[in-house]
């Protein structure tokens, strides 16, 4: 397992990280209907385009800053890798807009979905239950992307990733082979009652029958996904060591550095990089990071803004203790990514 401490990636990070190019950026939105578990997904695309229409910015509002793309762009020609991104708990697909843009300027197709029952607007508790059919909505997108080459551009069948945040790193993991075991979870919650991941599990009480407890603890893999990446993940203490052992893909682990109750790094992104295999899995963590470094970048005024509707909301704008901006940081992030995806990163990797 390589550790590869922020202040000796710093710079190297920061010097290859490619200036986003001018080829313009296509956006999508769409809603998948779903006939089997009455689970309508909402899903945005955004990809390379050869198109000479401007722009517009899409995702931005009073608090977060947005990025530019045309909407129904056509495709650029040739095949592309495809990136599939996975929110936290009542996140939505808007979070990593920094990333899906940045991504997409590089060649990627970057499709970000709602997962329903645990996103901003959809807090159904029954929806939010079946936790397990997160990797079955990563499974949609797939599908979807894929057969849609005229919207999106070709996607390579042998570049095919998923990235998450917080409880969409659990789902990343879970799509990569990982297998969750909802008996050692809530044991080790007596243990470690303060982690945040405890409390969302205990809300959203996905193993409440035998039958739900059958299904979160099943094998969700997805044999056509080729690389992972999780940031800042949580509920990673009930993925079992037999599972993430022999996890059969590479796996990027990045965590937030700066101190945290609730989410620390040594509890929870830490400890899985700890049972991940050697070989083929990558530890980061960046010390002036919070769990929202991860978040669209706020406006000025933005975290005021939060505090006066619901106080304590002002947190998400907030970064770890540095001089750095979370633009700043969020660049350091989208380098590792590519740099680990890219055909050698493995060589990459082990040169840092």
């Amino acid at each position: 397992m390589l550790k590869i401490a922020f202040g000796a990636l710093l710079l190297t990070c920061l010097a290859t990280l490619a200036v986003a190019d001018e080829n313009p950026v296509g956006f999508h939105a769409s809603t998948l209907a779903d006939p089997h578990n009455d689970r309508a997904l909402e899903m945005v695309v955004w990809y390379p385009s050869a198109t000479t229409a401007a722009a517009q910015l899409i995702g931005d509002d009073a608090v977060f800053v947005g990025a530019p793309a045309v909407r129904d762009a056509p495709p650029a020609a040739g095949k592309h890798p495809l990136l599939v991104l996975s929110h936290g708990y009542r996140g939505n697909w808007s979070n990593q807009i920094w990333l899906a843009s940045a991504l997409a300027h590089k060649g990627y197709i970057v499709a970000a979905i709602n997962h329903p029952g645990t996103t901003t607007h959809d807090r159904s508790p029954q929806a939010a239950a079946q936790l397990w059919l997160r990797a079955d909505d990563v499974r949609r997108a797939i599908d979807n992307v894929m057969a849609h080459a005229e919207k999106f551009g070709v996607v390579a069948n042998d570049s095919i990733a998923v990235v998450g945040h917080s409880l969409g790193g659990w789902t990343a993991l879970e799509i990569a082979g990982a297998r969750f075991d909802p008996d050692r979870f809530a044991q080790d919650c007596k243990a470690h009652p303060q982690l945040s991941s405890c409390s969302v599990y205990e809300k959203i009480n996905p193993a409440s029958t035998s039958a739900s407890k059958t299904a979160l603890a099943a094998d969700l893999r997805d044999k056509r996904v080729t690389a992972v990446v999780s940031l800042d993940l949580g509920l990673s203490r009930g993925l079992t060591d037999e599972s993430l052992a022999a996890l059969p893909i590479p796996t990027l682990v990045i965590a937030a550095g700066a101190p945290s109750r609730e989410l620390p790094a040594e509890l929870e992104s830490a400890d899985l990089a700890k049972r991940l295999p050697a070989g083929s899995s990558r530890y980061v963590e960046i010390s002036d990071a919070s769990h929202f470094s991860f978040l669209s970048r706020c406006k000025p005024g933005a975290e005021v803004m939060l505090e006066e509707d619901v106080p304590g909301d002002g947190i998400i704008c907030r970064d770890g203790d540095s001089a750095r901006p979370r633009e700043v940081i969020q660049q350091q992030v989208t380098s590792l990514i590519t740099a680990f995806l890219a055909p050698s990163s493995g060589d990459k990797a082990d040169s840092l």
